[in-house]
């Protein structure tokens, strides 16, 4: 019974000491830093030789007053008990020598680092010297003017540390209180010989208080102004640092970096727009460009910089010609926005100009390149394919057929004999019994192989022209023609134009795209090239006898589409790069394709707004999905 006693009266006592500590506790190591002590030990340190010059002079004053006393006798004083007007002047010479040592110590070594202590001694010299002279007397003396004086010059001069003014106010009173009751000792003035009242002890209780709160708010505020201050200058440093790196990154930037009015005026120029433009100093730009529609080749092309800015508020490869400081045109993209403040209003224009000369010069001689592929490459075999398949459409028969040399004079296909050879581009049986091989004779070629060779020209032409499409989607993106399509004729026109090479396969498609479905928004020659490349690709990397199920359905405002079969799968490292440039998976074999099919498929519904991808495992079969905005 007994400990659960003491267990409950400890709770009071624990929550009352929690919310004391909470709300009264000195500032903890955790809350105070280093920094923070060391300026109030600073601060501590200079006001206490201001309080200690003002306890001085404020002694002194009463010094004089009650040596000017014994000659001239104040009437006030007076009334003081004898013993008090003998002794008064010893009580203040006494404390003025306290006072002079205080400031010696102040000056020393030893004051400069515990202030606190210079404080605490200064104090008690004042407050308990003539509490000692007292008690020696044998009586008590209630120094309420002295305890006021003492208490608030301290509060005012020296806020910081409120333990410390505690501590000064504590050990007075408890002196005050504690000795003389123990000692019984009355004070000197027969009307109120008891050492305290209630008025007394309520103005002591009060007056100490307001003085320690005071010093309490005002360390504590002086804390936070501490802390708001050092996290102000960690601020200050680290934004010096940021600006030193954006300001690192501005100078040593390969793009150009510009700041310019909406009337043609640059603002800031880096040093690399600087280089761009021909001149060696940013400073250069700033100054000679007042008017940028005059950078232009084409004058225009700043007034359509503005429209766009204008209404969009942003502009990214916007390319142009400009001319140099020596004259000389580059070409140039800018990526600019628009800066403006809280109401709105427009300030300037912030962007990059990069120099795209040599790319612009890549792209030309890459025109030319793809123009000689389409030239010299294209037309050939184009012009092969269509001698081939006039030669099988001649032919009679299964049997073999030759191809005979050209004869000096008449061009073409047949022997060569004067009046009596075959005219150009016949076909002329070979005659077994010839024994000696002429290098002018026909040459025996089956329709077998006549289908081979027309096949793979048919090959090389679709490798040809899907290299060419890459390219200019490349280049210039893909250029849709849009209109509202029903996405079931599209997939019924494909899948029409590819039932010989799905009966060639033994493959099995399902369509169970809708008549219902809502139009989209496309180009419908370029969503047949999609649904014919994934059902090329299909049948090109399975077995036969695929099944393959086409299916579209409406998802929020896109159509989401699906090309689904039940073949050997895909990897996830596979799936991972199938719409990349030139990547042909492992499953391909011996298939002379590009790896063109799936990225075309990609640069199509990138351009038409929708999004690509595949979902499938090995041995599980493979699912392309598209979608397409509804219109």
């Amino acid at each position: 019974m007994g400990k659960v006693a003491r267990m409950l009266m400890a709770t009071p006592f624990r929550t009352v000491q929690s919310w004391w500590r909470k709300t009264f506790s000195a500032p903890t190591i955790d809350e105070i830093t280093t920094l923070y002590k060391a300026w109030r030990n600073r601060f501590l340190w200079q006001r206490l030789r201001l309080w200690l010059w003002l306890a001085l002079i404020c002694l002194l004053s009463f010094t004089l007053r009650d040596v000017y006393s014994l000659f001239f006798p104040f009437a006030e004083l007076q009334q003081l008990p004898e013993v008090l007007t003998t002794q008064r002047l010893v009580i203040n010479v006494a404390m003025l020598l306290s006072i002079l040592i205080c400031l010696a110590l102040h000056k020393t070594k030893l004051g400069r680092r515990h202030p606190d202590l210079l404080f605490l001694g200064s104090s008690w010299s004042i407050s308990l010297a003539s509490q000692l002279f007292a008690t020696l007397r044998g009586f008590a003396l209630p120094d309420t003017i002295g305890w006021s004086l003492l208490f608030l010059s301290q509060a005012v001069l020296m806020p910081v540390s409120w333990i410390l003014h505690l501590l000064t106010q504590l050990s007075v009173l408890v002196y005050y209180f504690g000795v003389n009751t123990a000692l019984g000792l009355k004070t000197p003035i027969p009307e109120h010989p008891e050492i305290y009242n209630v008025t007394f002890i309520l103005y002591i209780f009060w007056f100490c208080t307001i003085c320690d709160m005071g010093v309490y708010l005002y360390d504590r505020l002086q804390r936070s102004e501490f802390y708001a201050r050092q996290e102000l200058e960690s601020a200050y440093q680290k934004l010096k640092v940021a600006e030193a790196k954006y300001r690192s990154i501005f100078e040593n930037a390969v793009e150009g970096i510009f700041q310019s009015t909406p009337n043609g005026r640059y603002i800031t120029a880096n040093p690399a727009l600087a280089r761009i433009y021909g001149y060696s100093l940013p400073e250069e730009v700033t100054a000679n460009f007042t008017d940028i529609e005059q950078l232009y080749v084409d004058p225009n092309r700043r007034a359509e910089f503005v429209r766009l800015m204008e209404k969009y508020g942003s502009v990214s490869e916007f390319e142009s010609q400009i001319y140099r400081q020596d004259g000389s045109i580059v070409w140039i993209s800018e990526k600019a926005y628009v800066v403006r403040d809280e109401q709105g209003k427009l300030l300037y224009y912030e962007g990059l100009i990069e120099d795209i000369t040599q790319r612009k010069q890549t792209e030309e001689e890459l025109r030319v390149f793809f123009h000689a592929v389409s030239h010299d490459l294209r037309n050939p075999v184009l012009g092969t394919l269509m001698v081939l398949k006039n030669l099988l459409n001649q032919g009679l028969g299964t049997g073999d057929w030759g191809l005979g040399t050209r004869n000096q004079g008449q061009g073409g296909l047949g022997t060569g004999n004067q009046g009596q050879g075959r005219q150009e581009g016949t076909i002329e049986e070979v005659s077994s019994q010839s024994p000696i091989p002429n290098p002018q004779s026909p040459i025996p070629v089956s329709r077998s192989i006549l289908e081979r060779m027309i096949q793979s020209s048919d090959r090389q032409l679709n490798l040809i022209n899907s290299l060419m499409e890459t390219h200019v989607s490349e280049v210039q993106g893909v250029v849709l023609q849009h209109e509202s399509v029903q996405l079931l004729t599209v997939v019924k026109a494909a899948i029409a134009d590819l039932e010989p090479l799905l009966a060639q396969n033994q493959a099995k498609l399902t369509n169970l795209v809708s008549a219902d479905l809502p139009l989209v928004n496309a180009d419908p020659t370029q969503l047949w090239r999609v649904f014919s490349n994934l059902i090329v690709n299909a049948l090109k990397h399975n077995p036969p006898g695929l099944l393959l199920t086409i299916n579209a359905t409406r998802k929020d405002d896109m159509i989401y589409c699906t090309v689904s079969d039940n073949g050997v799968g895909i990897s996830k490292q596979q799936s991972d790069r199938l719409f990349d440039l030139y990547f042909r998976g492992a499953s391909i074999g011996n298939s002379v394709g590009l790896g063109l099919g799936l990225y075309l498929c990609k640069q199509i519904i990138h351009a038409h707004g929708g999004e690509i991808g595949v979902n499938s495992a090995l041995n599980a079969g493979a699912t392309f999905w598209f979608t397409l905005p509804i219109s």
